[in-house]
């Protein structure tokens, strides 16, 4: 395994190999799978050749998501190096000064990947990549990005994070069989995605044989309690929809529906946007959301990845952590064990680390003659009640 040492915390790969460098001559050396990982590691913005040059600080927030990923990915690689898995890993900095997606996917070109994991973070890098995959037909993991922006009739690309049309899907069947009584709103703020999302859920409403008995509240971003409370009811439980993806308005709404609890009984539905509130912070109420990663940090895997995190870089590990480590190790070995196949089998749990995946074939169009991607339309709702995470269904 060959690395290029940036930092303590970040390393650039060039070619990490997995798998016995020392077999003896006269076994035959096993073919090995390539694998291309492509992630946002702004690396020049971080260092000045081989010296760090953001001082002693805190690390700025931009870095943080794809150096989190890209750790994750290298403790697979470690496991991965571990079981001799016959696999060449090669990771790529989308933000490296002096390049862009363009160059990249034309590099990949010519070094015939198997594989391909991305964790993009905007559409126009996952439309390049999307169309590279296609015209070479190698199938693209994305293993972060939710939005589907810019893809179209391309069955090689495989979204891991469920699209916002399959969440506002899940949260209308979720609350459909969970929240039968009550007072319920569907609490929105104005905006182009705000209006796509209570789009996608009217549209559910208006397929189903059981429909919902709703209304819909349009707030300000800075709305006060009593703009809220005065549609709720104070004699029945408020089941309470947020239908939007801001995270400010999210929290705001899902604090001030805590704050109103001694005279409003509220459950708080919300969005994948919610993973970032704080379970102590609405302990009197609650409050559900959707996602479609599980990860615990207390079944055997968590833990292990946990203390191998802190072994490794002294810290604890983020989701993203998680993602990365999962997309390398499962993918990989599916890839390894179904390559003539693969497409067929991704929703198989033999390398099942923490998620259950159920990839299907999505077409945008009534006319779309093959897939215009595959999607990962398995979710969790998460729980929490008392200040703490209670469920994960």
């Amino acid at each position: 395994m060959t690395l290029i040492t940036k930092s303590r915390v970040i390393l650039a790969v060039l070619c990490c190999w997995i798998g016995s460098l020392h077999a003896q001559d006269n076994i035959p050396k096993p073919v090995r799978l390539r694998v291309a990982v492509l992630a946002p590691l702004y690396i020049d913005s971080a260092f000045n050749g081989y010296t760090y040059k953001l001082g002693t600080g805190v690390m700025p927030k931009y870095l943080l998501p794809g150096l989190e990923f890209y750790n994750g990915v290298m403790l697979a690689v470690d496991s991965l190096n571990k079981e001799k898995a016959p696999l060449e890993v090669w990771v790529y900095d989308t933000k490296k000064a002096g390049t862009n997606i363009v160059s990249i996917v034309k590099e990949l070109d010519y070094l015939n990947f198997s594989l391909i994991i991305a964790s993009v973070n905007n559409a126009a890098e996952q439309k390049v990549i999307s169309e590279f995959s296609f015209n070479k037909n190698i199938p693209v993991i994305s293993a972060t990005y939710p939005n589907d922006a810019g893809v179209t009739a391309n069955p090689f690309y495989i979204m891991v994070n469920s699209t916002l049309k399959t969440h506002v899907e899940g949260i209308y069947k979720y609350v459909q069989q969970n929240y039968v009584i009550g007072k319920m709103l569907y609490v929105t703020r104005k905006g182009a995605l705000e209006s796509k999302i209570q789009g996608y859920f009217a549209g559910m409403d208006a397929a189903a044989a059981s429909k919902l008995k709703y209304k819909v509240v349009e707030l300000p971003d800075n709305f006060t309690a009593d703009q809220l409370t005065s549609y709720m009811d104070s004699t029945r439980q408020n089941i309470v929809i947020c239908g939007s993806v801001n995270e400010s308005f999210g929290t705001l709404l899902a604090r001030t529906l805590n704050s109103s609890a001694t005279s409003y009984r509220s459950v708080a539905v919300g969005m994948p946007t919610w993973d970032m509130i704080n379970p102590s912070s609405v302990k009197n109420i609650e409050v559900v959301y959707s996602t479609p990663y599980n990860y615990s940090r207390t079944d055997a895997f968590g833990k292990s990845i946990v203390k191998q995190y802190k072994d490794k870089y002294q810290g604890k590990p983020t989701d993203m952590v998680f993602k990365g480590f999962e997309s390398l190790f499962h993918f990989s070995k599916l890839m390894l064990n179904n390559k003539p196949n693969f497409l067929n089998n991704l929703s198989d749990s033999s390398y099942k680390i923490a998620n259950d995946y159920s990839f299907d074939a999505v077409r945008l169009t009534s006319t779309s003659f093959v897939p215009d991607y595959l999607e990962n339309k398995k979710l969790y709702f998460v729980k929490m009640q008392d200040g703490a995470v209670k469920s994960v269904n």
